[in-house]
């Protein structure tokens, strides 16, 4: 009894260290959020080629802090490993059809997890600050990990109906705490690291000037690289 109660406190240390270490970085809406140059949005999967309804949801807050003028510049990070399943470019263009000039919009091909959307966003996009959109269950790992990544952020949590999809993806954040853990404590290499990136600088100074249109050029060349490297491990996607 004791051994399977110390099991169970164990399980619970990292989902415990990712609440603890992250009250200060959740704001409760859009409206609380504090300025940043850049939103990273993480991407949650697509349903025939559109965004999921919880992927969709990420991207109305997002297009709703680039109105607002809380960012200027919305970083999409999702999955590419195959010529078939654009993640990112569905992104990409369901803000753009959404009023979101697609010169602020730049697409990283290679999230193929939090950790390497928050790895690959400091490292190859240059990013230092900046918020995070996702659902309220997920937002706080990835809070947590943008942190141990070198990214001054703050989460902003998409919230959903408590239905089954939410508590499925609620009880995926244990493992997924453990996991991200280990990423936090060790952080390794995004499973595709690539050259670094001018998207995001180029689209800043783009929104500071008016002028330029940042990220197209740079994105392809980031998926052109992506789809020569070798398939992702399973990743910890959130519906």
């Amino acid at each position: 009894m004791q051994g399977a109660v110390l099991v169970c406190v164990l399980a619970l240390l990292p989902a415990t260290w990712i609440r603890l270490t992250t009250d200060s970085r959740i704001r409760a809406d859009i409206a609380d959020a504090p300025r940043a140059p850049v939103a990273l949005v993480f991407g949650a999967g697509l349903w025939d080629g559109e965004p999921s309804p919880y992927l969709a949801h990420r991207l109305d807050a997002a297009a709703r802090l680039y109105r607002t003028g809380k960012v200027r510049v919305l970083l999409v990070s999702g999955d590419n490993s195959r010529k078939d399943y654009d993640e990112p470019g569905a992104m990409r263009d369901y803000l753009t059809d959404r009023g979101v000039p697609a010169a602020r919009v730049v697409a990283d091909y290679a999230g193929f997890d939090t950790w390497d959307s928050c790895a690959r966003a400091a490292r190859v996009f240059g990013v230092r600050r900046a918020l995070l959109v996702s659902q309220d269950y997920h937002v706080r790992r990835a809070a947590a990990l943008c942190r141990a990544a070198g990214i001054d952020s703050y989460g902003i949590p998409v919230r959903e109906p408590r239905d089954a999809t939410w508590y499925a993806g609620g009880l995926r954040e244990l493992p997924g705490a453990v996991k991200a853990a280990y990423e936090a404590a060790l952080t390794p290499d995004p499973h595709f690291l690539g050259p670094r990136e001018p998207g995001v600088r180029r689209a800043l100074a783009g929104s500071a000037k008016h002028l330029g249109h940042p990220g197209k050029h740079d994105s392809h060349r980031s998926k052109h690289h992506l789809h020569r490297s070798k398939k992702p491990r399973e990743s910890d996607r959130q519906p």
